[in-house]
């Protein structure tokens, strides 16, 4: 799953937001996200969804899937 830890950390650039206020806002903790950023782990689907929702795109697209956002 490489095109994950692109797209989460692209994501989050795109709105400006540092590692640990994206963690803050979305109740994750900061060591289990960076390691999402850096592809050394995968969230499962219901953090994957929250994320999703949160950067309102789809769950096809942060797994590189579509590159349609919505």
């Amino acid at each position: 799953m490489i095109k994950l830890p692109e797209r989460l950390l692209n994501l989050r650039l795109e709105r400006n937001l540092s590692q640990k206020s994206l963690v803050n806002e979305m109740g994750l903790a900061l060591n289990t996200y960076v390691r999402y950023e850096r592809g050394e782990r995968e969230p499962t689907a219901s953090v994957l969804v929250r994320i999703a929702d949160f950067y309102n795109v789809t769950t096809d697209y942060l797994l590189g899937r579509s590159d349609e956002k919505n």
